[in-house]
């Protein structure tokens, strides 16, 4: 059947495209470049199409369904593709200090160091501290430039705040000043401050000293007067939970059926290259620290375990893991399948199994788990997996505590969209290589 009028269907459809974007906030300038979820996207997508099929049904237009559909499936893949690389650009810029907002700090000098450090210690957020005003006594150890002092609120009045931390954010330039409340801020003290800096046209944002938190996991109620942030606990269970892992399975199964002829060329260069055999296993531990059988295929000589306690002086990591970057066991072969992650794939086995996921903490060894404190035991509340944020952020070149900290973030804030986005980001880490051997 013939499509009547294609140009002004076309028209129509990028009409209600930019409206569905515009109506969720997507083109507002502070947002632009910030995210590269693929969620978010799919959800307009789902909107639009709602929204068209609801126009067609007004309107009786006569195009082919499933035509219309391929048609419109341009629309989230070139967003994508354009957020993705407008990400890209404005990290770089930030590395640049360009693109960034100066912001001056208000809190006691420990709160205040911490959150210059924290700042400082990514380049990937638009937050550029050019001043501290500290509260009370104490001496500020980040290096950033004091702009003066608040005293301890004890005989504070209106000018005492207002008047230094107006003066500092003018001299500074500052686009905004990030307060973190303590005992010498009390909520009458903060008030009166955002009164000011609000009457001066000034932005203002309360650093709580919450770390690690999703934004999704977090909303803000009003109560008896109060300002309550409320923290959701993290997912555990649910459809979301058996979502993800009934999508695990169904993408290993179906990788595992594509990539058979890549697995077997693998094997006969494994079994060319060295003796032994073709797949290694090894005891790892799962969710709740329960043992499994992980499979990868060898990249080491057959007696690489009994040789390891000969090369602990050697360990290049530091914590309970061990790595080598010229660790001598592995063969020719196994270098290259370490450089491109390919050892990882019989790991598919493990994820159809539903011992592993696609995305997860890194499968720890049972010696590791037993040197792990409290914290670090927190990995094992969800399944490991072949990839996750360990993998895109450098591997092996990561110390311990980056490591257990990326792994902690994921356990506590991971989700279905975010899983998605970091099994694209992997293709990427594989291909650069960066941190593996």
């Amino acid at each position: 059947m013939e499509q009547p009028h294609p140009v002004l269907a076309a028209f129509a459809a990028t009409a209600v495209w930019l409206v569905v974007r515009g109506a969720h906030r997507r083109y507002v300038p502070h947002e632009l470049g910030e995210s590269r979820d693929v969620l978010p996207v799919l959800r307009d997508w789902a909107t639009l199409l709602g929204l068209l099929a609801v126009i067609r049904v007004l309107t009786g237009e006569a195009s082919e369904p499933a035509l219309a559909l391929l048609a419109l499936s341009v629309a989230p893949l070139l967003t994508v593709v354009c957020s993705k690389a407008m990400h890209r650009h404005l990290t770089a810029l930030r590395r640049e200090a360009q693109s960034v907002h100066r912001v001056l700090v208000v809190a006691e000098p420990s709160a205040a160091d911490d959150v210059v450090e924290r700042l400082a210690a990514c380049t990937d957020h638009a937050y550029v501290v050019t001043g501290v005003i500290p509260v009370g006594d104490g001496h500020l150890m980040s290096g950033v430039p004091a702009m003066g002092r608040l005293g301890d609120g004890r005989l504070a009045t209106w000018d005492d705040d207002r008047v230094p931390v107006l003066a500092a954010a003018e001299q500074l330039g500052a686009e905004l000043v990030l307060v973190a409340p303590g005992a010498m801020l009390s909520g009458e003290r903060l008030r009166c401050l955002s009164w000011a800096l609000h009457d001066a046209g000034l932005l203002m944002a309360l650093a709580p000293g919450l770390t690690d938190v999703a934004t999704r996991r977090l909303h803000t109620a009003t109560v008896a007067g109060l300002a309550l942030l409320h923290v959701a606990p993290p997912t555990r269970r649910g459809a979301q939970l058996v979502a993800k892992s009934a999508l695990d399975r169904v993408i290993a199964g179906l990788a595992l059926l594509l990539l058979a002829p890549l697995g077997v060329a693998l094997a006969l260069a494994i079994r060319i290259d060295s003796p032994g055999p073709v797949l290694h296993r090894q005891i790892r531990a799962g969710m709740g620290g329960v043992s499994f059988t992980m499979w990868k295929f060898r990249t080491m000589v057959e007696d690489a375990e009994q040789r390891r306690e000969e090369l602990t002086a050697a360990n290049e990591q530091d914590g309970p893991l061990f790595k080598m970057r010229r660790d001598p066991r592995v063969t020719r072969v196994g270098r290259s399948l370490r450089r491109t992650s390919l050892d990882e794939l019989p790991q598919l086995v493990n994820v159809v199994r539903g011992e592993m996921s696609l995305v997860g903490p890194r499968p720890p060894l049972p010696d590791e788990v037993a040197q792990y404190n409290e914290v670090e035991a927190r990995r094992l509340m969800v399944k490991p997996g072949m990839t996750g944020l360990w993998q895109i952020s450098g591997r092996s070149d990561l110390s311990w505590d980056e490591a257990v900290a990326l792994d902690l973030s994921y356990a506590d804030n991971w989700s279905i969209g975010g899983d998605l986005d970091l099994i694209v980001r992997t293709f990427r880490a594989v291909v650069e290589g960066r941190g593996a051997y």
